[in-house]
Parts: C-alpha cells; sequence; structure tokens
C-alpha cells in the first residue's frame, strides 16, 4: 500500500511541476529572439519548415561563434516559440565543395 502511494504522489508532483517548466521554454517568438541575441550572442545559422498533418512549424538553429553555444527553436504559425534544446561548442559544417581547378 505503501508503495502505491509513494508512487501516485510522485506522479501527481511531477504532473504538477510540468506545466510552468513548459511556459519557461516557450514564448513569443520576437521576446525569446531577443532574449537570445542580447544574452548569448546568438544568430540565426540555419532552419526548415516542418511538416506535419495536424500543423506546421518552423525550426530554427540559432549559434554564437563568439561563445559557442546554440539554441534549437520551434516556432508554431500562432508566433509561439519554444525551446527545444540548448547547448555549447557549437561547430557549423558548410557544403562540401570542391576546390577550384581540382578533378571532379
Amino acid at each position: 500500500m505503501f508503495k502505491r502511494l509513494l508512487g501516485i504522489s510522485i506522479i501527481f508532483g511531477m504532473a504538477a511541476t510540468a506545466p510552468p517548466a513548459l511556459s519557461a521554454t516557450c514564448g513569443d517568438r520576437g521576446d525569446v529572439i531577443h532574449q537570445l541575441e542580447s544574452q548569448y550572442s546568438e544568430q540565426l545559422t540555419s532552419g526548415g519548415l516542418q511538416t506535419a498533418p495536424s500543423k506546421n512549424s518552423v525550426v530554427e538553429i540559432w549559434s554564437s561563434e563568439e561563445t559557442g553555444t546554440f539554441t534549437v527553436l520551434m516556432t508554431q504559425p500562432n508566433g509561439i516559440s519554444c525551446i527545444v534544446a540548448v547547448g555549447t561548442d557549437y561547430f557549423g559544417i558548410g557544403p562540401n565543395k570542391k576546390p577550384k581547378g581540382s578533378a571532379s
């Protein structure tokens, strides 16, 4: 009985704390972008459109060469952006180009 009660308490406790944690990572796109640019010196590096049967969203990678940080954003059609991932030691990989004059 005690194990069940403890398990239920943990599950409900985690559920009660989830909405504030989620809301802390989402916000108006303009506000989120302003924070990334002003606090982390991040700029838009790449992005694309993610299509899904129910709704589309834009996925963007913001990064900073200066600090090495990066942020992955997902923006909904209603203008709300959510931070999907953050990290350090960002590196970019450009297209594989051959030097001029090299054999094809």
